[in-house]
């Protein structure tokens, strides 16, 4: 019999598919308590994870038998990384299936708020038609500074090629990495330069509240924020008070600071004021944490993880 993997979170059909036909023996998680949950982990030698539940030690310690944990997407920050690997424990994600969707949403993002889109759709819905106070910003000249060039940042910077920008990249943990689409620089250089920055850095204790009043106020002058990392990485009450000094011309943010790790459950009558200034302001632009959530990265996702589980179990 071939390694029992346990589906805690769901996946696309292709990566239970794929990993059935080579001879694993898959089981899908009861619904979301987290003890019956552990129970089965007892048992198998591999887990798929996306948010429903912590892998912590406690988790980690339960599951004696395991060998791999894989996440499907890019983020890990729900996962004792460095303890599973300190038993030995491989951890998988695939950033490679969702840097597209991530590049393209981000460009989508770019240019609703230069544009005024949402607040324009809104307008003319309601029979309002103005023009001279919806003018537009081009893409073209501006410095785009990208915080984190991994898979989420190279794809962005890829997808800027054709806007005619000046696309420059700050990664603490890279070096060497400037090509065609980017420069490679300090973030001296960002804070001079930017007139867009856009976040794509993983949760850590260094990139938690990255984005704060210290951060905001290096900047020479006012910019655009974009997130489509973790909403932790920004602290929300110091973005508001950029955007309300003008420091901060306009936000988009495809995660929030309030978001639980089930992403799902995100219930605003027990937010604080912050939430309430960021939902009224017409200068931010919101999505559900759905940068990297498109047909096609569904499957690729899978396709990545699959490849990775298949190569570590059975080469």
């Amino acid at each position: 019999m071939g390694a029992s993997v346990l589906f805690i979170d769901t996946a696309h059909p292709f990566l239970e598919e794929e990993l059935t036909g080579k001879g694993f023996v898959c089981h899908q998680a009861p619904g979301t308590d987290r003890e019956e949950i552990l129970l089965q982990m007892e048992t198998v030698e591999g887990i798929i994870i996306r948010s429903k539940i912590k892998i912590d030690r406690d988790a980690i310690d339960r599951a004696s038998k395991l060998r791999f944990i894989a996440r499907v997407g890019a983020g890990m920050e729900n996962i004792d990384q460095a303890y599973a690997e300190s038993k030995g424990i491989v951890c998988l994600n695939a950033p490679e299936g969702n840097r597209d969707a991530v590049g393209e949403h981000a460009i989508g993002m770019l240019l609703s708020l230069f544009n005024h889109l949402c607040r324009v759709n809104a307008e003319v819905r309601k029979g309002i038609w103005i023009r001279e106070g919806n003018r537009g910003t081009e893409i073209q000249g501006k410095t785009i500074a990208i915080i984190g060039y991994g898979n989420m940042g190279s794809a962005f910077a890829e997808k800027l090629s054709g806007f005619g920008a000046n696309v420059i990249a700050y990664d603490k943990y890279k070096t060497g990495f400037s090509e065609l689409y980017v420069k490679e620089v300090q973030m001296e250089e960002v804070y001079s330069d930017a007139d867009v920055v856009s976040l794509h850095v993983p949760l850590t204790d260094e990139t938690r509240q990255m984005v704060n009043q210290s951060y905001l106020e290096k900047f020479s002058k006012p910019v655009y924020l974009l997130n489509t990392a973790r909403g932790q990485c920004v602290d929300t009450a110091a973005l508001m008070d950029a955007i309300d000094t003008g420091k901060v011309t306009g936000a988009a943010l495809d995660v929030i600071e309030y978001e639980k790790f089930s992403f799902e459950n995100l219930d605003a009558d027990k937010l604080p004021d912050s939430f309430k200034r960021l939902i009224g302001s017409d200068k931010i632009i919101l999505s559900p944490h759905i940068a990297g959530w498109t047909h096609e990265s569904h499957i690729k996702m899978a396709r990545k993880l699959a490849e990775k589980i298949i190569k570590l179990l059975l080469a």
